[in-house]
């Protein structure tokens, strides 16, 4: 099955205003962001990458465009199912105030029971990025081969929430992860399982090109060499 390219849109203005922007329209990216997404094209330019998929919202839309701009051919499309988490009542609040209401700790230490006012669950946000990711899995399969590499576009809880249920963690652990804006997460996905290959990764990303040799269903034992 392919592997796929989780990025986390690039620093928003949200981000440095210390605000829980959610499902709030005209968040864009900040100077940083903007430049965070212009490096992107660089980052991925070894990969072939077969289709990108992004959340709609506008953060999103803004770290994508730079990619599609350097390659024309490439097909975007938009997914709600991999938008940000609809924090109900808590949208467009600072941080700093959250951080005293109850349900705060709840959120990091058992989300698997948050649920937010007016919003929705953790659990439900999980679920249905987990199941766009599984479509989208059999979509590219299907039109590109085992092989192909795709990317999505989405945010940290989204992205934290992927990487546990292909770990098979708990959603209680996923607040353990972490990934920083415009990092790149890549997950391969087999028959028999899925396999973080790259957590948050803001470097360079050559070595996550296909290579000759089909690649095995098994772990490495003992950490595999690497890239080539």
């Amino acid at each position: 099955m392919p592997t796929l390219l989780l990025v986390r849109h690039g620093r928003s203005t949200a981000n440095t205003e210390g605000l829980l922007a959610g499902w709030t329209p005209g968040v864009a990216l900040d100077g940083r962001g903007a430049a965070q997404a212009a490096a992107l094209p660089g980052r991925l330019a070894a990969l072939p990458l077969s289709e990108v998929v992004a959340s709609p919202l506008q953060r999103c839309q803004e770290t994508i465009r730079p990619l599609l701009d350097a390659r024309p051919g490439l097909t975007a499309h938009t997914d709600d199912r991999i938008g940000e988490c609809h924090y109900g009542d808590w949208t467009g609040r600072k941080l700093a105030e959250l951080k005293d209401e109850p349900l705060m700790e709840v959120v990091q230490a058992h989300p698997s029971a948050a649920a937010f006012p007016g919003g929705e669950s953790m659990r439900a946000m999980q679920t249905r990025a987990a199941e766009a990711v599984r479509e989208w899995n059999a979509r590219v399969e299907r039109d590109h081969g085992a092989d192909a590499v795709y990317l999505m576009c989405s945010h940290g809880d989204i992205i934290k929430s992927l990487v546990a249920e292909a770990l098979g963690l708990h959603l209680d652990l996923f607040q353990r992860i972490s990934v920083d804006p415009c990092s790149v997460t890549a997950i391969r996905y087999t028959r028999l399982r899925p396999y973080l290959v790259r957590l948050g990764d803001t470097g360079d990303l050559a070595a996550l090109a296909p290579r000759d040799e089909t690649p095995s269903d098994d772990a490495p034992v003992g950490g595999g060499a690497g890239a080539p």
